[in-house]
């Protein structure tokens, strides 16, 4: 079997297990943000962190919750990190530096976990699991809960009320993201991830010198890393790494596990506004955003002239020969296009347009099909632009889900878009103007200045993946990409729920003959169409000084 025969099976594989799990999981997600019952662990904890579950939260209470139990996660990340050579199971590990201590404390909590550390050479067991793995699951939980905010918004009419955030974040929790992980860390054990709590071993000679290595519970936090849309590693390596992804059965199944929750939640949309002709519409927009990006990141890939890369079947350079080029392109794309930012391969290794691709997947927005909540309420607010445009074609004031979008809910809209590639576009040209941070850059030229901009849409975006090359452990990166990540994840959740406030206070409007009609394949294609042409306006320039010139050269 030919190595582009062998990714094209993969890639129909993984469709087939997306499209198997999409109706049960999507409906049992609907159920759990409906439902008014509470389970015993549940109420043991809202009593803990004296919540109410059942008082309903117009949007800027809801806010309000996001921002504290966020803040109070960094804070406690923080120290747990300045703290972590008195804590025990350090494995001798000192406390972190108070610059990185923010930027991992910020980037855990933002579900970016960005990584300016080596894992195995700095973080102990404590850190690890009460700290970065608890993260994992709550930061996921914080994102869809908010999606599920806007969704109500869009579900209901004449009540500012979204719900509580309390009760969406814990169920989020207990009921979708530990039983999904437990059964998922049972499978990765399964397959070879190891899970134990040992300590630093040497495990041979390399090179003439002694290889050290540590456990830890790593097969739990892969399990959560990619379930969540997480995406940081418990090594430096990330899932190129044996103990974290031992075989290439592992490696599909991890891109399965990131892309299931963001790819269903588009039926829990559907069941949960009452039609689910209009999630099937957002599924199809994702996934044709998602197909034509694997497909075109596999072509850059395979296609790469060269007597040495023919022989290999493809661009191999940076690539684990466990995966080869088909699974290795599968994964860079789905980790880029969610927010996961996860790695079995070097994305600075990849062809000049394939690391444009990666680039790419995360200035759209990773909508396609985006992070644990951040995906679909990113899509759901390029749809509300997409039915403003169609409105400005035909002189109608646009209408989504019998709500009217004017002038209030485009204003959010539009800001929630210009936030990221604000931050993006003036921190690259910050760190590209001043003279430190491009010490920090491996390479000059086109490639060098890809480095930069990748970093800074990898944070902003709350991806958390690396190009590679680039030497981000400074005070200035440590800086300036945890400020991106902060202001990347809250201030675009600051439009979506005053969105979803705005569009719950509205009385629904009856469908005509001159109503857009958002469940048929016109409105997907210029839902589509929308998404391509607001980024390449916006990035283009940019993308032509880094990832265009080094692959046209």
């Amino acid at each position: 079997m030919g190595p582009v025969l062998a990714g094209v099976l993969q890639l129909l594989a993984l469709i087939g297990a997306l499209a198997l799990a999409y109706i049960p999981l999507g409906n049992y997600m609907a159920r759990v943000y409906s439902t008014d019952k509470h389970w015993r662990v549940e109420r043991w904890i809202y009593k803990g962190i004296g919540a109410d579950p059942d008082t309903e939260m117009r949007w800027p209470a809801y806010l309000r919750g996001v921002l504290a139990f966020s803040a109070v996660g960094v804070l406690f990340l923080y120290l747990l990190q300045r703290l972590q050579g008195v804590l025990p199971g350090s494995l001798g590990f000192k406390a972190i530096d108070p610059d990185q201590a923010f930027n991992t404390a910020v980037s855990f909590v933002t579900n970016t976990n960005w990584q300016s550390y080596y894992g195995e050479q700095a973080m102990g067991h404590v850190v690890q699991t009460a700290g970065l793995a608890v993260q994992n699951f709550v930061s996921a939980a914080v994102g869809i809960a908010v999606a599920v905010a806007l969704v109500r918004g869009f579900a209901r009419s004449r009540t500012g009320e979204l719900g509580n955030f309390w009760s969406d974040m814990v169920r989020g929790v207990t009921r979708i993201l530990l039983p999904g992980a437990f059964v998922a860390a049972i499978v990765l054990v399964a397959c070879g991830a190891i899970q134990n709590f040992s300590g630093i071993h040497e495990v041979g000679q390399f090179m003439g010198g002694s290889q050290q290595w540590n456990g830890g519970a790593v097969a739990s936090q892969e399990a959560i890393k990619e379930f969540g849309t997480n995406g940081g590693g418990y090594f430096n390596a990330n899932s190129a790494h044996p103990f974290e992804n031992p075989t290439p059965f592992t490696n599909l199944f991890e891109i399965f596990l990131m892309l299931v929750i963001p790819f269903a939640l588009t039926r829990t949309f559907g069941v949960m506004v009452g039609s689910v002709k209009q999630g099937y519409a957002l599924l199809a927009t994702m996934a044709t955003i998602w197909v034509g990006f694997t497909a075109l990141m596999m072509w850059t890939e395979f296609a790469h002239h060269g007597p040495a890369l023919q022989l290999a079947g493809g661009a191999m350079e940076g690539k684990d020969v466990r995966f080869g080029v088909g699974s290795s392109s599968i994964f860079a794309v789905s980790t880029t296009l969610t927010s996961t930012g996860a790695v079995d391969s070097f994305h600075s290794s990849f062809t000049g347009l394939g690391g444009g691709i990666t680039m790419l997947g995360m200035m759209l927005g990773e909508i396609a099909p985006g992070g644990t909540g951040s995906g679909l309420y990113g899509m759901l607010i390029m749809a509300v632009i997409a039915v403003f445009i169609a409105g400005l074609m035909v002189g109608r004031t646009p209408e989504y889900l019998g709500k009217k979008i004017g002038t209030r809910e485009i204003k959010l809209a539009a800001c929630y878009i210009l936030v990221t590639p604000a931050l993006v576009l003036v921190f690259a040209a910050l760190a590209m103007a001043l003279p430190t941070p491009a010490h920090s850059m491996a390479n000059s030229g086109a490639h060098g200045f890809s480095e930069i901009l990748y970093a800074y849409t990898s944070a902003a975006n709350n991806n958390g993946s690396a190009f590679a090359g680039l030497n981000a452990d400074t005070q200035w990166f440590n800086t300036t990409l945890g400020l991106a990540m902060v202001l990347g994840r809250f201030l675009p959740m600051v439009f979506v729920l005053a969105l979803a406030g705005s569009l719950a206070e509205q009385r629904p409007v009856p469908e005509t003959a001159g109503t857009l009609c958002t469940n048929k394949p016109l409105f997907v294609g210029l839902l589509v169409g929308a998404i391509l042409i607001i980024t390449g306006l916006t990035y283009f320039p940019a993308l032509a000084l880094g990832p265009l010139a080094e692959g046209l050269a």
